[in-house]
């Protein structure tokens, strides 16, 4: 198996890590002030490892990926044949993209515009984002390189080092990608 196709598996599970920081409303922000700390960031990114982290081996790598397609694989086969007609495969493909428009609606709304021009796929960008983080090149990313990861990333975004990031400091960073 190729390394773009492990990173890809693997940021499909986690899209949402790379928004932890960015997101409107934050998700890392426990305490809801609006304002994420670095350890509010660790815990967000602690959590979002051991949900993608299915055999719980502390590494994201082939196996995580294989167990992650069995699932949603589990899922599209509403009936339990072992097999996926093309009932159940239009179901959940319908399901997706009435999910897919309602969180593009809310997101629009609560940015008041639209997406940014020339704004690099989200997959491609998440891709990009694990194979930075897998620091050794082994074509798996231990929890101690994810957290290195969200580390450099929030370090990047909290400008004045105070190991917070305020909502002005949110933007400036999104600004920047």
């Amino acid at each position: 198996m190729n390394k773009l196709s492990i990173y890809a598996g693997l940021m499909i599970l986690s899209v949402s890590s790379a928004g932890v920081l960015h997101a409107a409303p934050v998700k890392a922000d426990a305490d809801g002030n609006r304002i994420v700390t670095k350890a509010e960031a660790i815990a967000a990114a602690d959590a979002r490892f051991a949900k993608m982290d299915l055999n719980g081996d502390g590494t994201l790598n082939a196996a995580d990926r294989t167990a992650m397609m069995a699932k949603h694989f589990a899922k599209m086969d509403s009936n339990g044949d072992g097999s996926i007609s093309q009932s159940e495969f239009m179901a959940i493909h319908e399901a997706g993209a009435e999910r897919r428009a309602d969180r593009r609606k809310k997101r629009m709304e609560r940015i008041g515009a639209g997406m940014r021009e020339g704004r690099q796929p989200r997959r491609l960008g998440a891709m990009v984002m694990m194979a930075r983080a897998d620091i050794n090149g082994d074509k798996a990313v231990s929890q101690s390189e994810f957290r290195a990861a969200i580390d450099a990333r929030f370090s990047k975004a909290d400008a004045n080092q105070d190991d917070s990031i305020s909502i002005e400091e949110r933007q400036a960073a999104r600004k920047m990608r």
